[in-house]
């Protein structure tokens, strides 16, 4: 079966809602709800898209893994493991062998092996943050992983062993953001060379170049993505960029908006629209196809399908489906 799936996490109903995505209509329709035993948030694919993580937030905290049935996208659990605190986010390395996780409340970065099959094993590695841990992310080419602190504007450096699992610090150990700005989560360009950053607070990308030796992150630019008139406490969310790298897209929850980029041959943002979007956006995902925008809202409980012109990255409402409560998370993959 053709198509593209979308995973969407409902916190307060804990569930994971998967919605087939036609292409030809824009239009969703559910496949599958799976319950999930608790507070389900951030999810995470294993690189070949065979693989769904979910970790649930409430206690005891634990990652939950989903084999991916390949014909028809539906999720069969496969394993649980327990995670070192409450995570506001995961991710699997490039090598498919380890789970990285942030814990905002317990402001510390830990590290999962994930078994041959994508089963998850107890925690291996943790380190104390500064104050209220974001987002951890292995670089593009694996060598390096960076880390997100909201409360210490600062995202910390490490080369990264995927061998064995081990994370050394830089020297210096951290890049340091600019205070008050609220580091949350990570993009990565295709080309290995450039990292965007979403800072929470002040709803600002910041672009940075990465040092292709030492891994060092460098700032070039910084954007905005607050609507024009917006007025009041900025509340950034999600990042994403488009399959071929041309566009980004940024949420914020206070206007419940998403902002659009274009991307240039270095990595530099040019702004080229916002519009409306679900209800207090938390996350969003784009198609493999690139062709279409996911927003979840976490108080329309409801997520939208934007369709993403190809020429100008413009976007336009297409269609929306009710999911469970407080959906938070989504994620998109193709079906062969």
């Amino acid at each position: 079966m053709n198509g593209t799936i979308a995973y969407v996490s409902n916190a307060d109903s804990g569930e994971i809602s998967v919605l087939a995505l036609d292409e030809a209509r824009a239009t969703l329709a559910l496949r599958q709800s799976v319950p999930c035993g608790g507070t389900v948030m951030p999810l995470a694919l294993r690189p070949d898209q065979r693989v769904l993580y979910a970790a649930v937030r409430n206690e005891p905290w634990r990652v939950l893994a989903f084999a991916i049935d390949a014909g028809d996208g539906t999720l069969a659990a496969l394993g649980e493991a327990p995670l070192a605190q409450s995570m506001a986010h995961i991710a699997v390395d490039a090598s498919g062998r380890w789970l990285f996780s942030a814990s905002y409340g317990g402001s510390l970065i830990a590290l999962n092996p994930l078994a041959a099959d994508g089963a998850p094993q107890p925690p291996c590695w943790q380190q104390a943050t500064p104050p209220k841990a974001h987002a951890m992310r292995a670089s593009i080419n694996n060598r390096f992983a960076y880390a997100a602190s909201l409360g210490g504007d600062q995202l910390l450096q490490f080369a990264f062993d995927a061998e064995r699992g081990a994370l050394t610090p830089l020297a210096p150990p951290a890049f340091a953001g600019r205070r008050g700005a609220g580091a949350r989560h990570l993009a990565f360009h295709p080309n290995g060379r450039i990292a965007w950053l979403l800072n929470e607070l002040d709803a600002t990308l910041d672009v940075l170049a990465i040092a292709p030796a030492s891994g060092q992150l460098s700032a070039l630019q910084t954007v905005s993505f607050l609507p024009p008139g917006f007025a009041g406490e900025p509340w950034g969310a999600e990042l994403r960029l488009t399959p071929g790298a041309r566009f980004l897209y940024a949420s914020e929850r206070r206007s419940s908006t998403l902002a659009g980029f274009a991307v240039d041959a270095q990595g530099r943002l040019a702004p080229i629209g916002h519009w409306p979007t679900q209800t207090q956006p938390r996350g969003f995902a784009i198609t493999p196809s690139g062709r279409f925008l996911i927003a979840a809202g976490q108080l329309s409980n409801a997520v939208g399908v934007h369709a993403i012109d190809a020429a100008s990255g413009a976007l336009t409402l297409r269609h929306e489906l009710a999911v469970g409560r407080n959906p938070n998370w989504v994620e998109a993959i193709a079906l062969a």
